[in-house]
């Protein structure tokens, strides 16, 4: 077999993959084999389905420096717990020093998603042990915000409520230690059938954790989440190796429901809901609607004039571009990349790009043609003539990305993040395009049809 047979074998293989994750259009698939489960989607942005998007700040003060690490941990543990708590294909991301941005695309109820989002607070465990158990019982009846000496929250609301005497709801309570100490929980259930709660610490939180208990057993280490009380357990022995469990009058769900906000809203700083913005879903297909027919109309222009001005071989980059868009489409499904606006925008211009590497084989190729080379030589220089171009000019692209995608990460600047990334992957798959897939195109072309009048195939 020719070296051209063998590449078009090849094309044939990549295009039917794509077509595989791609298809069908309007649903979900997926890899299931082999101990493999990944689903594959088209993600659509906020500004394209429509939904929240909320913007998180540390909530403590102005001055008070914050940990890199802490914001890191803090970003990550946010998407885990809007993810965890159903709302899928959530956007989470650090903005600046102490920002943080979520985008809940598709998110059609904005109380629902602004509680979700409030509830990924502070989690502490606080010392009760100087508190009695009628005090304890009236701090848990009350269901009220209580003071603790960790960040100060702005949200403690100190108002006596119910029960509660004046001595306790003003009391500040000592932190032991934070749900940065936490490595895991999970629900469980004990020889009894009784439903609880066990968790894992690091071995940082591990030793400050059997140093406490040590020295506690009988007293209450109360769970506080974003100052509330969401469990007030009795230490009964001490703990040494960072591994305890949680009892009390659980169901499955209420077990599951603790295990989720303490797996998910181990928070090392407190956060607070500074903005939110609703995006209807109206507005986000009718952006989607107009951005796909003026792609369209730009493909069949460009399709037109490849086809007229350079005849067999602009045929040849209209297939090319066509399997450029199906590979792309599939690796955004795949990866899978959130397409916005911006994104589908990088997408177009990447695809500019790939046109403009095989017009410039092209154009090389005619001016071989003209200079009096054979077609077979002509069709080597045409492409070892034009490839500097084409790749230093795509290198140049694909630097400015990085950089993009840089800014775009630091600063949240989704926009601007979603353009950069579909354009970088867009610029690889023209560069493979263009020197893969055009040229054994237009190999197999020149093969199977031999031609003779310049002029009528290549628009000399």
């Amino acid at each position: 077999m020719q070296r051209y047979q063998i590449n078009l074998i090849i094309i044939v293989v990549i295009v039917a993959l794509a077509l595989l994750v791609i298809l069908p259009l309007d649903s979900h698939s997926g890899i299931h084999f082999a101990g493999i489960n990944k689903d594959i989607g088209t993600r659509l942005g906020l500004d394209l389905v429509g939904g929240i998007q909320a913007l998180l700040e540390a909530d403590l003060p102005a001055d008070a420096a914050i940990e890199a690490d802490a914001m890191s941990t803090a970003t990550r543990i946010v998407e885990n717990r809007v993810n965890g708590l159903g709302v899928n294909e959530a956007v989470v991301q650090q903005a600046a020093d102490r920002r943080i941005l979520v985008e809940l695309p598709g998110e059609t109820d904005p109380e629902r998603a602004l509680a979700v989002i409030k509830e990924t607070g502070l989690l502490e465990f606080v010392d009760f042990s100087n508190l009695s158990d009628a005090e304890i019982e009236a701090l848990l009846a009350a269901q009220a915000p209580i003071q603790t000496d960790f960040g100060q929250s702005t949200n403690t609301n100190t108002s006596a409520t119910g029960t509660v005497t004046s001595t306790v709801d003003s009391r500040v309570f000592p932190t032991v230690m934070t749900g940065a100490a936490l490595k895991n929980a999970q629900a469980t259930v004990s020889e009894f059938g009784d439903y609880q709660v066990a968790f894992e610490l690091t071995s940082e939180g591990a030793d400050i954790f059997r140093d406490f208990t040590r020295a506690h057993i009988g007293d209450v280490l109360a769970i506080v989440l974003d100052k509330q009380i969401i469990s007030a357990p009795e230490i009964q022995n001490e703990i040494p190796d960072g591994q305890g469990l949680i009892s009390g009058s659980f169901d499955a769900e209420g077990a599951n429901s603790l295990a989720v906000q303490l797996r998910y809203g181990s928070l090392p700083i407190p956060l607070t809901v500074v903005s939110t913005r609703s995006i209807g879903p109206t507005l986000g297909q009718d952006s989607l609607q107009k951005s796909l027919v003026a792609g369209l109309i730009g493909f069949t222009i460009v399709f037109l004039f490849m086809g007229i001005y350079y005849r067999m071989p602009g045929i040849v980059a209209d297939i090319s571009i066509i399997i450029y868009a199906l590979i792309a489409f599939a690796l955004f499904r795949f990866i899978p990349v959130t397409l916005t606006l911006a994104g589908v925008a990088g997408f177009l211009l990447s695809t500019g790009s790939a046109l403009d590497a095989n017009i410039l084989i092209f154009e090389r190729f005619k001016e071989e043609l003209r200079a009096g080379r054979t077609l077979s030589q002509a069709f080597n220089l045409g492409w070892q003539r034009a490839w500097p171009s084409i790749r230093d000019s795509n290198i140049a692209t694909i630097i400015t990305c990085v950089i993009l995608f840089w800014f775009g990460s630091a600063f949240g600047a989704t926009i601007v993040k979603g353009f950069s990334l579909t354009l970088f992957i867009g610029v690889l798959i023209s560069l493979f395009t263009a020197r893969f897939v055009s040229r054994s195109l237009l190999e197999a072309a020149l093969n199977i049809f031999k031609p003779k009048n310049y002029s009528k195939w290549f628009g000399l």
